[in-house]
């Protein structure tokens, strides 16, 4: 028995021509071992032919995929199996027209965009690299400005350029022949959906699913898009207002840093090759973030939520972003926006890799059954939760009442929702005592306001 089939490891039972593929995907990857003569479990079953694919295989591989394999024969038992392994290779390699990856244990074909990054990335560049058929007369001069002011922490010296062709040049938004970049057109342009139609953000307020109540498009270069994406959020969300000393503070539903975030990530990391535009949901409880362009292969979902490198898809872009301070360190974004969440006591932010993309989830409620059961709390809690959203207060007879129990179970029920800091207890003992949602109003306004268009 041998070690499980994996990204660079596969078994075959005999050879067969169509197993090139299989090779051609370890050499476009992280390179592997193809190893003939061993079942799907590992088990030795050997070849009657080894010692002629040993001289075989070398040329027919060379000659199909234009690599050198290095070739081996392993006996075991009187057993004679064939490992073919193959290092990664640094140009794309391709079997009869056509490009192969290894996706965990499986060889997956690659087509249309994914094509595209592919060749891209083996070649070390990036789709916002790539030069663009837009000239310096595309540019809008007034962001750059904009951006020279914005910079100007971060390079000191940048109001001393002495021409925009520098500027960019400095920024590597022009390639060698001097055009002018993707990026340079995504970030400067007068108009760059006349050269990216997808390169705008599609943002609707939803009662339901399908009940729409408005809908705004945000175009125009990114800088514009992210003011314009953010203000059509906020005209679909409340706020009310605390009052700490002499300052007044808005809270939203949502931190609108953790907003902003997410909305340049979208911004940075989208597939503008993709034919589909940032897209953002607003319903009564939720708010869904959506762009074309999934995590790269380095990262997973659970990273996120901690301190990780970064791999921006658009890094021409996301180092204009950098300079104009919109972000702070690459790859901290995602965990400050669980942390923004949490100082407003409001659930961490869902990810979720998902139709063909990447996608922030923002909930408004944290006392969702989902969350409650998250944070420990069992069925006669939870029922209790709901109870005191619904009607604001609880007491302890009537937890009894509601959950059928004894007073000793509902004042340790009680008590753990407590110390959870779900609920807070007010009175002390006695039959005046009840609680409430923990940092909830007793009942009276007061300097915190109430939502807009709530009475």
């Amino acid at each position: 028995m041998r070690d499980k089939e994996s990204q660079t490891t596969e078994f075959k039972l005999n050879w067969r021509d169509e197993y090139l593929k299989v090779i051609c995907a370890f050499a476009n990857t992280d390179g592997g071992e193809l190893i003939i003569g061993v079942d799907d479990k590992g088990n030795f079953k050997g070849l009657k032919n080894a010692k002629k694919l040993l001289e075989d295989l070398p040329n027919k591989i060379n000659n199909k995929l234009g690599i050198i394999p290095s070739i081996s024969i392993d006996t075991k038992e009187r057993k004679e199996i064939i490992h073919i392994k193959i290092s990664p290779s640094s140009v794309p390699i391709s079997y009869n027209g056509k490009y192969y990856i290894r996706s965990g244990s499986t060889t997956q074909g690659l087509k249309g965009n994914e094509l595209t990054h592919f060749l891209l990335k083996k070649m070390g560049k990036t789709w916002d690299s790539i030069p663009c058929k837009a000239t310096f007369s595309d540019i809008d001069l007034s962001v750059v400005e904009i951006f020279k002011n914005l910079a100007k922490n971060r390079i000191p010296n940048i109001s001393k350029l002495d021409s925009l062709k520098k500027i960019f040049s400095n920024l590597e938004l022009t390639s060698n022949d001097k055009s002018l970049t993707n990026a340079a057109i995504l970030l400067f342009g007068k108009r760059p959906q006349r050269f990216f139609i997808s390169a705008k953000a599609r943002i609707g307020r939803f009662k339901t699913s399908i009940d729409i109540i408005d809908t705004i498009i945000t175009t125009g270069n990114l800088f514009e898009q992210l003011d314009a994406t953010i203000e059509a959020i906020k005209k679909h969300l409340n706020v009310r207002f605390e009052i700490k000393g002499i300052q007044r503070k808005d809270i939203w539903d949502y931190p609108i840093e953790a907003i902003r975030e997410a909305v340049i990530n979208a911004l940075i990391h989208k597939d503008y090759s993709s034919t589909a535009e940032i897209q953002i949901r607003i319903y009564d409880d939720k708010l869904w973030i959506w762009n074309p362009g999934r995590l790269p292969p380095e990262l997973s979902i659970d990273e996120l939520k901690r301190e990780h490198s970064s791999y921006p898809k658009n890094p021409l872009i996301a180092n204009v972003f950098y300079l104009a301070g919109f972000i702070e360190r690459w790859g901290s974004g995602t965990k400050r926006m669980v942390d923004l969440c949490k100082e407003q006591n409001l659930p961490e932010p869902e990810y979720k890799e998902e139709q063909g993309g990447f996608s922030v989830w923002f909930y408004k409620d944290i006392y969702t059954e989902e969350n409650l059961m998250k944070m420990g709390l069992n069925e006669r809690q939870i029922k209790a939760v709901m109870y005191v959203k619904e009607k604001g207060k609880i007491t302890n007879k009537e937890y009894q009442e509601i959950c059928k129990v004894k007073k000793r179970q509902s004042t340790d029920d009680l008590r753990k929702i407590e110390e959870k800091e779900i609920f807070e207890r007010i009175g002390k003992t006695g039959k005046g005592t009840y609680y409430i949602l923990k940092g909830h109003q007793r009942g009276k306004t007061g300097t915190k306001g109430v939502p807009k268009g709530q009475k």
